[in-house]
């Protein structure tokens, strides 16, 4: 019988949780603009008063998002891990919902590196893995070390490259 698996180690960029803040704050912030363009046209259109106590509390829900979405972040960061080896990629996440995949590494079919453009400005990559069922996502790693590992995982898992 296999000894326990040792909890995953490696963590994620400490930018990611700039990264994080600013996404969601640009989220928060289109959520806000439509909120207020609603509060206008309630107030052109006279719409029923239930219209304009639904739309505070929505408001009010937004503000409680926005100061969760702050929190949520550095929870990310903090409780985010991932390794590999020869036999499995662990994944481990979540501080309300702990999550823990264990991929072996003869089920991987593609391994991939992706940078949006708030990633790019931190020089962050996320490692994607895609396996027969399902696809699992290593975000904000430092460009150096989402290569170093797309490739261990490539040379473990054999997947070949494929020209297109």
């Amino acid at each position: 019988m296999q000894a326990l698996m040792e909890v995953p180690k490696q963590q994620l960029s400490k930018d990611s949780v700039k990264v994080w803040i600013i996404s969601e704050t640009i989220g928060n912030l289109i959520g806000f603009v439509i909120l207020a363009a609603l509060f206008v046209t309630d107030h052109y259109f006279s719409w029923p008063d239930w219209v304009e106590w639904l739309l505070i509390a929505l408001t009010v829900l937004s503000i409680l998002s926005t100061i969760w979405s702050f929190y949520r972040a550095s929870l990310l960061y903090k409780h985010w891990r991932y390794d590999v080896n020869e036999e499995y990629l662990q994944l481990k996440s979540g501080a309300l919902h702990e999550q823990h995949h264990i991929i072996p590494m003869t089920k991987i079919q593609s391994v991939s590196t992706h940078q949006g453009p708030l990633l790019k400005k931190y020089n962050l990559y996320s490692v994607k893995i895609n396996t027969v069922g399902s696809d699992h996502e290593i975000p904000a790693l430092p460009r150096a070390k989402a290569f170093e590992l797309r490739d261990r995982i490539a040379v473990y898992a054999k997947v070949e490259e494929v020209e297109i």
